[in-house]
Order: structure tokens, then C-alpha cells, then sequence
């Protein structure tokens, strides 16, 4: 047997990407941080419950804690309003005596109300982290450059942007800025309708799926009118013929974890579960959309469950947390509700906001230090606003 020796110990170094993932350093090229100025508390603190409640008492009518559907139940617990991105900002702007506006989320929510809510009060990201990969699919840069192509094609003067609520507040700003409007799952063909009577194209941002669903799906076009625009290749990988023929031009980008839902999911749980409904999100893809019962947004999910008989069997495809949750309300009326992967996804992003980060925000806040504020600057906001405005101005 041979046996190698050295005299010296092995000098190894980590690399900055190791640090990274092993959570001990920063990336200092990312907009969101991945390190909270202070101690979080343990997560198997078994005082984290009674530390919540106890800080959210000491605050009173100053803190309005906001939850998204796919928040965990440990989170969800502390809401005092829950729903998807637009309604809880909306919700925000409408609780002006709240000093500060706690977004249990993602960043471009937090981001969403910060627009639509008054310049006293603060809205925090209780871990900076917590960003969404759809939206980061699409940043200012990638779309100024898009719209550089759109130009040189010519055929900029008849496009008209729209921008999935899921987008960062410089997307919601562009997407102002150039005559465009947002719109969420819930009225993206309201949107589409408004903006094909402002102009000849639409270019969709940030969710392909979306933008093809609701233009194909509810709107009766055919794949063949939709072009994919890829940010990483020249011209987005598109020539000008195409982009002049197009009536849809969507956006590179998706939910990763909607984009996991397939065809053989939908194949699978009918053939485990005869008679199961399958419904799923608008931003799953197209053929899973095709091979679907029903499709709709989260709040169109919940009601759709909430409407339906004592005994039906149901398939949902969105995320897990939502899912597990609705699963267990509806099981004393004998509704039978099931995940539509067999794989376990959460979003990822969605739960790094948990019980030890809220605590520690809400104990932050109630010593009367702001962390982790979100702030849009005001030329951004104005024209985010304005897009935002559109849309709440749909018919």
C-alpha cells in the first residue's frame, strides 16, 4: 500500500462562491443581502411563539403585518391580512395610521407597497433574501436594451409593455414610462385587451407563460402569433421579420416553481386519483394549462375550492405551502385536495422569510430600530405608479 505524506498541512482556501452558499459572506453584486444586522433568534427557540406575539403586542396599531398565500403556516399565523402581492398592497395603502408596513413576501412586493403607500410609513423585508427569481429574470438593463431592439426594428411606436405584478419596480417603471400598464394573473386579458387598443403588439413581461396563456388560451390567438425574446442572445435571439409578424412578444422568464408542473403530473394524478379536478396557475406552462380542468389565479383557487361539493377530489398545481394549507381546511368538509407533483416544491425564496426572521424584525421594531426598510427612489415610483394606475383604471 503506498502512503502519501506531506511535511505542511494543506493550505485551502475557500472560494468566495463556497462562502457564499455556506451563508458566511455577502454577494456584493446582488441587490438583496443575505445577512440580517443582528442575532436571529434560534430556530428551535421554543420561545419564538410567545416572543412574536409579546412584540407584535408592544407595537400595537404601528405594525400591519402582511402575508402572502405561500408564506408558512408559522409566518401566516402572525398576518393580519393575507392574500396575493397586489391585494396585500393595496391592503398597506389602506391602513395609513400603520407606521410600519411588515411584508412577509418576496422583494418586489415589499417594493409594491412601498409605491402605493405614504411617504411616513416604512415597509420592511423581514430577511432581504427573500427575492423571486421570476423577477429577477428581467432587470432594467436586459429591458432597455429589448427595447433598443424593438426600435431598430421598428415597430417600438406600436408596442405597448405590460408587466406582470411579479416584476421588479424598475420593470413596473419602464412599463410606465412607456405608455404601458401591469396587470396580475387575475386581469391579464383586461390588460392585454387595453393595450392592443393602444397599439399593435404587447410586449409581455416578465412571465412568458402568462403572457402566452392568457393571449392563447382566453384570447383565442394562436401560438404562431407569440415570439419568445431571449435577453442572453443577440437581438434576443429573434430577426426582424419575426418581431414585425408577432403580436405577442414574451419575456424570457418564469416561476420556477410553476415551470415544474408537467404534462406527465397531470397524467399521473388521474391516473391515482379517478375523478380528481386538475387546477392549476396561469403561470404554469401552456400545455399543462391545455391538459388542466381549471386554471386561475390563487385567489381564484381558493374560491374555487371553497365553492366546491363535499367529496370532490382535487389536483392543484401552485405552491406547496398554499396547497398543504387549503389541503387541511377543506378536509372536514370531505374535499380531498392533493398536490400535482409528486416532488415536494416550495419557493424557495418565498420561505426564507420564517418565525425566527419575523421575530426578529418585530422585536427590532418594537426597540424602535427600522431594519431591512424598502425604499423605491421617487422618479422610479412616479413612473411605477403611473403603470400601476393603468391598471386600477381597467374597466
Amino acid at each position: 500500500m503506498r502512503v502519501v505524506t506531506t511535511a505542511q498541512p494543506l493550505d485551502v482556501q475557500p472560494t468566495p462562491l463556497a462562502l457564499l452558499l455556506l451563508g458566511r459572506e455577502a454577494d456584493p453584486k446582488s441587490e438583496r443581502g443575505v445577512e440580517c444586522p443582528g442575532d436571529l433568534p434560534s430556530p428551535s427557540d421554543p420561545d419564538l411563539v410567545a416572543r412574536a406575539r409579546a412584540a407584535k403586542e408592544k407595537l400595537g396599531d404601528k405594525v400591519f403585518i402582511l402575508g402572502h398565500h405561500y408564506q408558512r403556516d408559522e409566518v401566516i399565523e402572525f398576518a393580519d391580512v393575507t392574500g396575493d402581492s397586489f391585494k396585500l398592497a393595496k391592503d398597506a395603502a389602506a391602513r395609513p395610521e400603520a407606521e410600519y408596513i411588515v411584508f412577509c413576501g418576496v422583494h418586489f412586493m415589499a417594493e409594491s407597497a412601498d409605491i402605493l403607500t405614504s411617504d411616513d410609513q416604512k415597509v420592511v423585508l423581514p430577511d432581504l433574501a427573500a427575492g423571486c427569481s421570476m423577477a429577477d429574470m428581467a432587470t432594467a438593463e436586459q429591458v432597455a436594451e429589448c427595447w433598443d431592439v424593438l426600435t431598430e426594428a421598428g415597430v417600438a411606436d406600436v408596442t405597448v409593455p405590460v408587466s406582470y405584478m411579479n416584476s421588479s419596480a424598475d420593470i413596473k417603471a419602464f412599463t410606465g414610462k412607456h405608455g404601458g400598464t401591469i396587470c396580475t394573473s387575475s386581469n391579464a386579458e383586461r390588460a392585454l385587451e387595453w393595450a392592443f387598443a393602444q397599439g399593435e403588439k404587447i410586449l409581455f413581461l416578465p412571465d412568458q407563460h402568462l403572457g402566452r396563456n392568457t393571449a392563447v388560451r382566453d384570447m383565442g390567438m394562436s401560438l404562431d402569433d407569440c415570439v419568445l425574446y431571449n435577453p442572453h442572445k443577440p437581438n434576443g435571439g429573434l430577426t426582424v421579420e419575426q418581431l414585425r409578424n408577432a403580436k405577442m412578444i414574451l419575456w424570457r422568464g418564469h416561476c420556477s416553481v410553476h415551470g415544474r408542473f408537467s404534462v406527465d403530473s397531470v397524467n399521473d394524478v388521474r391516473a391515482r386519483i379517478p375523478g380528481v379536478n386538475v387546477l392549476v396557475h396561469p403561470e404554469c406552462k401552456h400545455e399543462v394549462v391545455a391538459a388542466a380542468d381549471y386554471v386561475g389565479s390563487t385567489e381564484y383557487i381558493i374560491k374555487a375550492l371553497e365553492a366546491a361539493p363535499a367529496g370532490s377530489k382535487w389536483a392543484i398545481g401552485t405552491e406547496l405551502n398554499l396547497v398543504r394549507r387549503l389541503a387541511n381546511r377543506f378536509a372536514a368538509q370531505d374535499k380531498e385536495v392533493v398536490f400535482l407533483d409528486k416532488t415536494v416544491c416550495f419557493c424557495s425564496t418565498m420561505n426564507r422569510i420564517d418565525l425566527p426572521h419575523l421575530v426578529w424584525t418585530l422585536e427590532s421594531l418594537a426597540e424602535g430600530n427600522l431594519v431591512n426598510e424598502i425604499r423605491v427612489d421617487k422618479e422610479t415610483e412616479s413612473f411605477a405608479k403611473l403603470a400601476l394606475e393603468r391598471m386600477l383604471a381597467l374597466p
